[in-house]
């Protein structure tokens, strides 16, 4: 794998065969917790190790980062904003090495990486802008000589929890709009992608001491969960908790998060579909459908799991879309001739090889792919060739997201029908609807129509930009991230009313005259 330039990535980034797992943006501790093992799922090699952070270690950061809340609140959004213009042109200088690391330890071709990190850049960005726009409202009050407004002022800690497979765009997307809002973070990354956190923190590092940002303002703690789970969910010093992760996560963090009256932004999972009309685009349909089912070898909250296919043309569609996968060149993930590398471990091929079975014996049909690829070059026993199913909507399993690269294709005869068999599932992340006619767009973009947080017409579920707000409804969790108004819920709300009368008259008319003057 060196031929791809590893090592010289690795020395770029900082990273070392043994590497801290606690960091308060300007230092990092000597931790003592157990190892923790990163190993590629390109080649099954391992990158190197992190010594992970303590429960000691953790309540030192806490204190850290509350004493620097203190002082990163008073800094003028502007300022604060600055400081993110500058950690994106620090990213912008890295891009091609965190690139090459986000692709090589968590398996997504390098062309993704790239974008990765370009998301990376565009959120701080977009957060720089929005260091000037933190609005309040005016609003007129009852009362004579009264003025109402509302502002928005800075939470306190908030907490990162990120998953495997964005394992650095998913911080940025948090963590730049909580800086500019005035919030310091914690950082709790997948422990399968531990590397990238620890190489974002020295790109950074340099930003934060040069502009003598506090310690504590931007801290990352690597640690498992029987050292820093549940405590951290239950950290009332910690307002806000952040989470990508499954359904089943969510609900706990849920939980824990609920019972002490904190607040959560959850980002769960996502049971996404595209609807083809005989009226859309066909070739347009087929590369949105081919990106969204394997890209990142199916393992994005986006991925494309379900594709209604309108009847008449459903024979036509479906064999043109297996001529397609056949086309798929799958490999190292570095190599750039590939275009779909491994999924991220053996867990999620069991996950992968499992779903076919069930699929079959609830009376579906696998009509491409699935098998697990062996002999040279796949070495590590992550890569699959992606499955194409013919199914149905009510099978246990297309309820199910199982996070590896299956779809599932059915029929459909009208529109109303394919939107009812559409949002009949438990997750609302992402949708989508290829079709020119007008009557079907509109529908689907209804209040009758598609129930997820994202509907497109004629693009793909994938590839979200950073300026809308992403997020979902249903079991995906209801979270809201990145861009539009999504800086809200970093922040908390406060309405305020000023008297500059000489009396003090009472809202809704009320008398309460107790005394004379």
């Amino acid at each position: 794998m060196d031929k791809f330039g590893i090592s010289k990535m690795m020395n770029d980034l900082g990273l070392k065969q043994m590497n801290k797992g606690a960091s308060t943006g300007v230092n990092w501790y000597e931790t003592k917790g157990e190892f923790l093992e990163s190993y590629s799922p390109a080649d099954g090699r391992l990158i190197a190790k992190v010594r992970q952070a303590t429960r000691d270690d953790y309540e030192k950061m806490v204190a850290k980062a509350q004493e620097a809340f203190k002082t990163w609140r008073m800094v003028p959004a502007p300022g604060r904003g600055e400081i993110v213009r500058q950690m994106g042109e620090e990213l912008r200088k890295y891009k091609e090495s965190l690139g090459m690391l986000v692709s090589y330890e968590m398996g997504k071709i390098y062309q993704e990486g790239l974008g990765e990190v370009q998301e990376m850049i565009d959120i701080a960005d977009f957060a720089v802008g929005q260091s000037r726009q933190l609005y309040g409202f005016t609003m007129h009050s009852e009362r004579v000589k009264h003025r109402m407004y509302e502002q928005y002022h800075p939470l306190g800690i908030v907490g990162v929890i990120s998953s495997f497979n964005f394992p650095v765009a998913v911080w940025a997307w948090n963590t730049m709009i909580a800086l500019i809002a005035g919030d310091v973070v914690i950082w709790k990354p997948s422990s399968k992608t531990p590397l990238c956190a620890i190489a974002v923190h020295n790109i950074l590092k340099d930003v934060l001491i040069r502009n003598n940002v506090p310690e504590g303002v931007m801290n990352l703690v690597v640690a498992g969960s029987k050292s820093i789970g549940d405590d951290f969910l239950t950290d009332k010093r910690v307002p806000l908790i952040s989470v990508t992760g499954s359904v089943a996560v969510g609900r706990r963090v849920a939980k824990l998060v609920g019972e002490r009256l904190g607040r959560t932004i959850l980002e769960l999972g996502g049971n996404n579909a595209i609807i083809i009309s005989q009226y859309g685009n066909k070739n347009l349909a087929l590369r949105a459908s081919l990106f969204g089912a394997i890209a990142t070898a199916g393992q994005r909250c986006t991925t494309t799991r379900r594709l209604f296919i309108h009847e008449c043309m459903y024979d036509i569609f479906r064999d043109r879309l297996i001529a397609a996968y056949k086309q798929i060149k799958i490999g190292l993930p570095l190599d750039d001739s590939k275009f779909m590398g491994p999924l991220v471990d053996k867990s999620a091929v069991e996950a992968f090889i499992k779903a076919q079975e069930l699929v079959v014996n609830e009376g579906g049909k696998i009509l491409y792919g699935g098998q697990v690829l062996t002999g040279e070059g796949f070495e590590s026993g992550n890569y699959v060739v992606p499955c194409i199913a013919e199914a149905e909507n009510h099978f246990q399993i297309v309820q199910e997201e199982t996070f590896a690269p299956i779809l599932y294709l059915m029929k459909y005869k009208t529109i109303e029908e394919v939107i009812e068999m559409h949002n009949n599932v438990p997750q609302g992340l992402s949708s989508a609807i290829f079709s020119k006619n007008i009557h079907e767009t509109e529908r689907f973009l209804s209040h009758e129509g598609s129930d997820c947080g994202i509907a497109n017409v004629n693009i793909a579920t994938n590839g979200a930009e950073i300026g809308g707000a992403f997020g979902g409804e249903k079991d995906t969790g209801g979270g809201r991230e990145s861009g539009s108004d999504a800086w809200k819920a970093y922040m908390r709300r406060q309405t305020n009313t000023i008297n500059f009368s000489t009396e003090l008259p009472l809202a809704q008319g009320i008398k309460f005259d107790v005394f004379e003057e």
